[in-house]
């Protein structure tokens, strides 16, 4: 079974005991490490039976995919940034890096700019570790960073514009939904279930023998400073990583519900879930 996720902290910690076959009863899979809209694009095209996607993206992807109810990000104080040179207005930028056209980021920047009457800048596409330098050499007037950058993003010498975490939770009064693990339906729903299951097991594992994975994590963000992936991953993996709750799915069903609203989304099924 393959199974593909990013080399963020998150995931890493997330999915380390399940990618070494150290859970007993679990389906071994074979692993895939990708940025998040080569992730999301890759669904689109049914290329892996289990993955990480960004919710924002679930709406194109529930013909081929059904939502798992562990292993994601969603949560609170956790929601992507728009960041800019010191002295930039959010209401003048005219050009913004995203991180994808498919990503929960950008499907909230188009939600607040709608709500707030403004037009959207022009676009330009970069993978999200490349942002925040194009934002500060001014190739860009404004970047729209997930991940880590909204720990290091200072050190370029940028400021918040506004937080869409923030804005997301005033707004609907839900933790914010920003990436789900998806599994394809050719799989049947008793192995969705055991699947489910191996993912909880697996973070029960990585938070009960931190010492044997993080190894595993340091790899893949071996141009991360420590402090800042271990604040990654305390601020990504949560309650909610291990199971989606009654709150959770509310949140899920509200930004898919406003995606389809505005027009930007295909409306999802009534139970996404599997």
């Amino acid at each position: 079974m393959k199974l593909a996720y990013s080399p963020c902290p998150n995931d890493t910690y997330i999915f380390a005991a399940l990618t070494h076959h150290v859970i007993p009863g679990a389906p071994r899979v074979e692993v895939a490490l990708h940025d998040i809209e080569e992730l999301n694009a890759a669904a689109r095209e049914g290329r892996y039976e289990l993955t990480k996607i960004s919710y924002g993206a679930i709406p194109f992807l529930l013909d081929r995919y059904r939502l798992l109810r562990s292993g994601g990000a969603l949560g609170r104080g956790c929601g992507p940034l728009v960041v800019a040179r010191p002295g930039t207005v959010l209401e003048g930028i005219r050009s913004v890096a995203i991180p994808g056209q498919m990503t929960t980021a950008y499907l909230l920047l188009r939600l607040l700019f709608a709500e707030r009457g403004l037009l959207l800048p022009e676009v330009r596409t970069l993978r999200f570790d490349g942002i925040l330098g194009a934002v500060a050499r001014n190739e860009v007037e404004a970047g729209l960073i997930i991940h880590e950058s909204r720990f290091t993003y200072r050190d370029h010498g940028l400021v918040s514009l506004v937080d869409l975490g923030e804005w997301w939770e005033q707004a609907t009064g839900h933790p914010i939904p920003l990436g789900g693990i998806l599994a394809r339906r050719d799989l049947p729903i008793e192995a969705c279930q055991r699947i489910d299951e191996s993912i909880r097991l697996s973070l029960a594992h990585a938070r009960a023998h931190e010492d044997e994975i993080i190894g595993y994590v340091r790899e893949h963000a071996q141009e991360m400073d420590e402090q800042v992936m271990r604040s990654h991953i305390a601020l990504y993996v949560n309650e909610f990583s291990d199971d989606l709750g009654t709150e959770g799915e509310a949140a899920i069903r509200v930004l898919l519900e406003r995606g389809a609203k505005a027009g930007w989304t295909p409306a999802a099924p009534v139970d996404p879930f599997a």
